[in-house]
C-alpha cells in the first residue's frame, strides 16, 4: 500500500459515495488507474464495503447501554453458542470479545428504559452461558466511526 492507496481511503471514509471520478480528481489520478486501485482494495479487503451510517435516535433508538458480559463457561461450545445467539439480537449493534474479566462488551440501543429493561430480563439475561450481566448507560457519544488513522 503506498501513498496513493492511503489518499483514496482517506477520501472514501471521509465520503464513501464519492463516484471514481470525483475520486480521481481528489487524488489527482486518472480515472482508470484510481478505479483499478479502488478495485484491488476492495478485492484485497481493505475496503469491506460501503454502507449508510444512520442516526439512532432519529430512527427512535434514543437509548443506547454498555452491557459487560461474564460466561459460565469458556470452552468452545459455550462461546460459539453465545456468540451464534448474539448475532440473532438486532438491538445488539455491536459485540466485542474480551480478554479477561468479563468476556464481552454489548453495546446495545433500545427505543428507551422501559424498552431495555425487557429486552435484558427477556433476551440478554437469557443468552446462552451468561453467569453475570453488568450494564452501564451511555450519557453522550464524544468519538463515533471516527475514519482509521492511515
Amino acid at each position: 500500500m503506498d501513498n496513493i492507496d492511503r489518499k483514496i481511503l482517506a477520501e472514501l471514509q471521509s465520503d464513501g459515495r464519492l463516484s471514481v471520478t470525483d475520486l480521481a480528481d481528489r487524488i489527482g489520478l486518472s480515472l482508470s488507474p484510481c478505479h483499478r486501485r479502488v478495485r484491488a482494495l476492495e478485492q484485497s479487503g481493505v475496503i469491506r464495503g460501503y454502507r449508510a451510517q444512520l442516526d439512532p435516535a432519529n430512527l427512535g433508538f434514543s437509548f443506547s447501554a454498555l452491557v459487560f458480559v461474564t460466561l459460565r463457561e469458556g470452552d468452545r461450545q459455550a462461546v460459539e453458542a453465545f456468540e451464534t445467539a448474539v448475532k440473532d439480537v438486532p438491538q445488539i449493534i455491536q459485540a466485542q470479545r474480551l480478554f479477561g474479566d468479563p468476556d464481552y462488551l454489548l453495546h446495545v440501543v433500545s427505543r428507551d428504559l422501559s424498552a431495555f429493561q425487557l429486552l435484558y430480563d427477556e433476551q440478554l439475561s437469557a443468552l446462552p452461558s451468561v453467569q453475570r450481566l453488568t450494564s452501564t448507560l451511555v450519557m453522550k457519544n464524544v468519538v463515533q466511526d471516527r475514519p482509521l488513522p492511515l
